[in-house]
């Protein structure tokens, strides 16, 4: 099994999928740290991506994913997977039941009020209204509020795809 957390940055996409890796025991990958330097320069300047920039990355994620599914091993990826293009791109020729999205949300303001907070990573507040409009909320996602604490949202992930979690993520 796969998971892919996702949403806009700042959503706690990180947090839930630490989380879910210390519960299961399952590999994990931060998605932005497969962002090439460019990228990660134009966010910072304040420039959204265009499809084009995230294209190799989105690419490089689908890699990582199906090399995960061809040793059968099961994997926690974070990735904001904001269009429905970018999550057929990361999931492309694999079996539907190898996946599943966790989507995390958290009303605008909270979002933004965690991402002025941060100031160790690349992508600034201003670009929220960027990402909350290119959004594209998924129909199959578990969805998951930012607003709880992890280990709560980590039980509701865990029950959704059948797992008991193991005594000590209680």
């Amino acid at each position: 099994m796969i998971l892919i957390v996702m949403g806009v940055s700042g959503s706690g996409k990180t947090t839930l999928a630490r989380a879910l890796a210390k519960a299961t025991g399952w590999q994990f990958a931060e998605g932005d740290d497969y962002h090439s330097t460019a990228n990660k320069a134009k966010m910072h300047a304040g420039i959204p991506l265009t499809d084009e920039d995230r294209a190799p990355w989105l690419a490089t994620l689908h890699d990582l994913m199906a090399g995960w599914h061809q040793k059968s091993e099961s994997g926690i990826l974070t990735c904001s997977a904001l269009k429905q293009t970018y999550r057929e791109t990361l999931v492309a020729d694999l079996p539907d039941d190898a996946y599943r999205f966790v989507l995390t949300e958290a009303p605008k303001k909270v979002i933004s009020e965690r991402m002025q907070a941060r100031h160790d990573h690349f992508m600034p507040a201003a670009l929220l209204d960027s990402q909350l409009a290119t959004l594209e909320p998924p129909a199959n996602a578990l969805h998951v509020s930012a607003q709880d604490p992890p280990e709560v949202s980590v039980q509701k992930v865990l029950a959704a795809i059948g797992i008991t979690p193991s005594p000590q993520t209680n």
